[in-house]
């Protein structure tokens, strides 16, 4: 009962960021972070204004890189606005209920951007495994639906995540050893046994991942030798599989960095705690800024109406100077 007594003297979290960096650092890391930020919101924003303005582009491949850029967007404004202003502003505080929010919008981003990338794996295998079904399996109602499932799945799991770690007592350090607050971070500091709660999340955050992935990798693989089997010629097959290296790329740097990650902890390399904070800040956000590079320089389709609509800049603004 003291234990839940004392628990009621936490009211803020504090998050540390990056340990031992020194505060002459402090400046430009906070403005590379702003830079990183501003990439987010400028380049997700643009490709969610962008498909939704080109009606030619209101097929299910677009709407798919419109969630995954929608998830982005929410990540990083979720995540970067206070560590930026902890070493803008040296403001590090964030309420107790504001810390277990921002855990709760972590995890159910990236549960739901995972889930998203399956059904874009999804739309990819059906395109070259059953190309003549393609148009009738694969609406954007389908699109739609499968959507919104990404969505909703996640929400209701981390629903209960959040009010699992919420009942722990938490009487020991309010300081969170990361930028944000995620699961990990904050249950470390509960004072009691909570092995159970992070087996639980442990449990869904495997679900939310290796399921996906699992289907990502053999989706691909089928693709592969399909095209491989193709009768067809060899730049007929680097076609089909040049439609598949957008969300090839977008998936890699998703799961690679993660994979390592839990690799390395699963067969006894551990990183510094500085190192480790370094490089889960490096596979949140860096691909967040990226992926819209990708999906304009790389996707076909939205690089012509890139250059059209460059093309007709170009020749309105030489008609009214001449």
């Amino acid at each position: 009962m003291s234990l839940r007594c004392e628990s009621t003297r936490i009211t803020n979290f504090f998050i540390l960021g990056f340990p031992g960096l020194s505060q002459e650092y402090y400046g430009p890391v906070s403005a590379l972070l702003l830079v990183l930020f501003l990439a987010i919101a400028v380049g997700n924003i643009f490709i969610l204004v962008f498909v939704r303005c080109e009606r030619s582009l209101h097929k299910p491949t677009y709407l798919i890189f419109c969630h995954l850029a929608l998830t982005d967007l929410k990540f990083g404004t979720v995540t970067l606005p206070k560590i930026i202003s902890k070493y803008w502003f040296d403001d590090s505080i964030i309420s107790f209920y504001g810390c277990f929010v921002q855990m709760y919008f972590v995890h159910f981003l990236g549960a739901s951007h995972s889930f998203i990338l399956m059904v874009m794996a999804l739309d990819r295998f059906v395109a070259i495994c059953a190309p003549l079904r393609y148009t009738a399996l694969f609406t954007n109602n389908t699109v739609s639906v499968l959507c919104g499932i990404s969505w909703i799945l996640p929400m209701l799991w981390m629903v209960g995540i959040v009010l699992d770690t919420l009942r722990l007592p938490y009487c020991n350090s309010n300081i969170i050893t990361h930028c944000f607050c995620d699961h990990i971070a904050i249950t470390v500091l509960g004072c009691e046994d909570v092995r159970e709660v992070e087996v639980v999340a442990l449990g869904g955050a495997m679900f939310f991942l290796i399921l996906p992935l699992g289907f990502i990798i053999f989706s691909y693989f089928v693709i592969i030798v399909a095209v491989m089997r193709m009768t067809s010629s060899n730049s007929s097959r680097m076609m089909a599989l040049s439609t598949c290296l957008p969300q090839i790329i977008i998936t890699f740097l998703y799961y690679m960095p993660r994979c390592f990650v839990y690799l390395a902890n699963f067969v006894g390399f551990t990183f510094s705690v500085p190192v480790r904070i370094v490089v889960v800040m490096l596979y949140s956000i860096l691909p967040a800024a990226i992926n819209p590079l990708i999906y304009c320089f790389k996707t076909k389709d939205i690089k012509e109406h890139l250059k059209k609509k460059l093309v007709t800049r170009k020749i309105n603004s030489s008609t009214t100077t001449g």
